[in-house]
């Protein structure tokens, strides 16, 4: 009696054990050396317009795209490129094109949130990149069901990486945008009632430099540099700080 009641013990710790396990963190995996040489070379590529290039020194296209884990072969949705010319579909959608995967953008046309955006395999996307396309976390309403969009386009163990304007904090979140800064507390609580947890996060895109109170908002730094056109000393302050104090963070969609 009692070695059935220790192998019942077992096989029940087991069961709970698999379950657990079953429901854990997938691994953060970043993009592996080939990917990241591949990464490498279209970023230094003259195919890129030399105003793309200028600005890698803020956007750090190689260290983001590698934290997020960009490989071949992945389905990867981009919501709000900026069109053909968008920066960051400049070097993702030629790495598919060479290396197999699909890159499917959603445009700011698309019926995004509110139906299923055109091409997308809903349920079935491996990454969703959302790179300072902020709109839709506060001025565009209700805000909520683009997140709940996102979860949705995904497949399970799928990737959200989203990099942002990050706002201050100590100030709450101004829901019209108009300095146009997302604070983090802010994405993090629509995520997480979207039901993401987050992975990992990363400070590659941090600026100390960017105090947040500028008198346009994150227009008032580049590549806008909004206000200080006729200004050549403002203008120098601003470009001295250079673009704004970004979080970069990566979430993935639980089983």
């Amino acid at each position: 009696m009692q070695l059935f009641r220790l192998w019942l013990t077992v096989a029940i710790a087991g069961l709970f054990l698999g379950h657990v396990t079953a429901q854990a963190a997938p691994e953060h995996h970043i993009s592996s050396p080939e990917t990241r040489a591949k990464l490498r070379q279209l970023i230094a590529s003259s195919d890129r317009p030399d105003r793309h290039r200028a600005r890698d020194q803020y956007r750090h296209p190689l260290e983001t795209l590698t934290f997020f884990g960009l490989e071949p072969g992945l389905t990867v949705v981009e919501i709000w490129p900026g069109g053909q010319g968008g920066w960051y579909r400049k070097i993702i959608e030629p790495f598919f094109k060479q290396n197999g995967g699909r890159y499917i953008p959603v445009d700011d046309n698309s019926d995004f949130p509110e139906g299923e955006a055109e091409g997308v395999p809903y349920g079935e996307v491996d990454m969703a990149l959302v790179f300072r396309a902020h709109g839709f976390m506060i001025y565009r309403t209700p805000a909520q069901d683009h997140v709940n969009a996102l979860y949705a386009m995904l497949k399970p163990g799928g990737i959200l990486g989203i990099v942002d304007h990050a706002g201050d904090e100590s100030v709450p979140q101004d829901p019209n945008g108009r300095n146009g800064y997302i604070n983090e507390s802010h994405f993090r609580r629509m995520a997480e009632q979207a039901g993401f947890v987050l992975l990992a996060e990363s400070e590659v895109n941090r600026n100390p430099k960017d105090t947040r109170d500028h008198p346009r908002g994150v227009y008032s730094l580049p590549p806008s540099l909004s206000g200080s056109r006729n200004d050549e000393e403002l203008r120098a302050k601003f470009q001295e700080i250079g673009e704004s104090d970004r979080f970069t963070l990566k979430y993935y969609k639980p089983d």
